[in-house]
């Protein structure tokens, strides 16, 4: 009976050691894929470090942007949050300034708001991105003629 009782204690012993190689671990240090040029001009990389479900609700996602690439318009049907964790960047409200970010910046978008957020000309950027599971809605192109303007307006051509 002993001898049960210490192979019952070793097998769960055994089996919660085992359910600890479990977790999902991402990295926002890893660069993620490369993004098709469907939404944007330039070179862009998304590392999908968490997708929504129905227990979490948001997408937490990392974008790379090289430098001197553009976003399209969008928004979000859910606030978003745009934190920043390397380089410059811009970004712009429909009907409001465009402004620089920088490492360090969050940068709340509330939700239905059109904007665009990419890196400046001069340096690239990455930011780790919080929205909702909806879809984002492209609003229209971000022409290149209009992201030059924003920069020389920003001091960067």
């Amino acid at each position: 009976m002993r001898n049960f009782l210490m192979t019952i204690l070793l097998a769960t012993s055994l089996n919660v050691a085992a359910q600890d190689s479990t977790y999902s671990v991402n990295s926002y240090l890893n660069e993620g894929m490369k993004a098709p040029n469907t939404h944007h001009i330039g070179d862009a990389w998304l590392n999908f470090l968490t997708q929504a479900d129905e227990d979490f609700t948001y997408n937490i996602t990392q974008a790379k942007f090289a430098a001197n690439a553009t976003l399209d318009w969008h928004k979000h049907s859910t606030p978003q949050v745009l934190i920043v964790t390397e380089g410059t960047g811009y970004y712009q409200e429909k009907g409001k300034e465009a402004i620089k970010i920088k490492k360090g910046d969050v940068i709340k978008c509330d939700k239905d708001v059109e904007h665009w957020h990419t890196s400046s000309a001069n340096s690239m950027v990455s930011y780790i991105a919080i929205y909702g599971s909806s879809p984002t809605v492209w609003t229209e192109k971000l022409t290149l003629d209009y992201y030059n303007k924003i920069a020389r307006q920003l001091g960067d051509k």
